[in-house]
């Protein structure tokens, strides 16, 4: 009898761990991430020290506008575990609540203009004159798309918060008029290649990104550069427009301090390792000491916008993650 209860147990305890395995077996298999440009740097380092903790997980990741992206996940069904946008704002109008149900605030940065030794007036430019210089007829300058790249419109927002701060009226429109549409580009990367060859002077970019390739930089007053969230009021006063979900139809975007967020999408094909990705990426001794390492301000701890986004978080991550609205 007492074998037989002991064969029990023994044959219990096997099929629960099994019945249990998913969550506690080591993750495997093909893991797609779509993150922000913005974050091609760090999340290429994270990706190495993920692997080499998990060796049975092939990360593959996808770059490019957070706006772009969350567009090929809505829009054309495009497969992907994990999506990190450079404006949290991304994930909560476009994929909350249809395609996820939670977004992580998980670090922050701010508006920056570039440049190389070879620039134009590179002698010269500092934070007092950046924008008389950018009117020069002989400067090439450029900026992402506002309708695919959160830097885009904040590139923009920060030339409009430039304007009011400093008081003189048309600046946006003058610094603008020297701005052909041909030096706006889908990728903030093209901008920084166009740089690095002597096509392009300047570029407005994030502080990270100009610190990760070793580019020159502009700083602006908190004013200006979106970095500093008691600064929200003020940022709010700039407003661009952007295309909408349908031809022809346009929406309204109020500046903000630049937040990034993170998720985990419903339909994600590998969960198990997706889990295992956040929780490094969301640890302070893990992604985000990369993040800090890249020039990337963190926000420790992360945070999530409302007690149900944190109810739905998965169990590994709720430590991680605090209720901060």
């Amino acid at each position: 009898m007492c074998s037989f209860s002991l064969r029990m147990f023994l044959f219990m305890a096997v099929f629960g761990l099994c019945a249990g395995s998913p969550a506690f077996a080591e993750p495997s298999g093909k893991l797609v991430i779509f993150h922000a440009g913005s974050l091609s740097v760090p999340f290429a380092d994270m990706e190495k020290a993920f692997e080499a903790k998990y060796p049975k997980v092939d990360v593959q990741r996808e770059a490019g506008g957070s706006t772009k992206l969350a567009r090929m996940i809505t829009e054309l069904g495009k497969p992907a575990d994990i999506m990190a946008s450079a404006d949290y704002e991304v994930i909560d109008k476009m994929l909350v609540p249809e395609f996820a149900k939670w977004n992580a605030r998980f670090a922050t940065n701010q508006i920056v203009l570039c440049y190389t030794a070879s620039s134009k007036y590179a002698s010269e430019i500092n934070d007092k004159n950046w924008a008389e210089i950018l009117q020069r007829p002989d400067v090439v300058w450029g900026h992402s798309d506002p309708n695919l790249d959160p830097c885009g419109y904040r590139s923009l927002m920060a030339i409009q918060l430039a304007e009011k701060f400093s008081g003189q009226a048309g600046l946006y429109d003058k610094v603008l008029a020297n701005r052909p549409e041909k030096n706006v580009r889908a990728k903030s990367v093209e901008l920084i290649s166009m740089m690095e060859s002597g096509n392009m002077d300047y570029a407005f970019e994030y502080m990270s990104v100009a610190v990760q390739h070793g580019l020159k930089y502009v700083t602006f007053d908190d004013h200006i550069n979106m970095g500093n969230y008691a600064m929200d009021p003020f940022y709010k006063t700039a407003v661009v427009k952007v295309t909408g979900k349908k031809p022809g139809e346009f929406v309204e975007l109020k500046g903000s301090s630049i937040t990034y967020g993170v998720t985990m999408l419903d339909g994600a094909a590998n969960p198990e390792a997706a889990e295992a990705f956040l929780a490094y990426l969301l640890d302070e001794k893990g992604g985000l000491a990369i993040l800090k390492a890249q020039g990337q301000p963190p926000l420790v701890p992360v945070n999530v916008a409302t007690q149900e986004m944190h109810a739905a978080l998965p169990a590994s991550l709720g430590a991680l993650v605090k209720v901060a609205e």
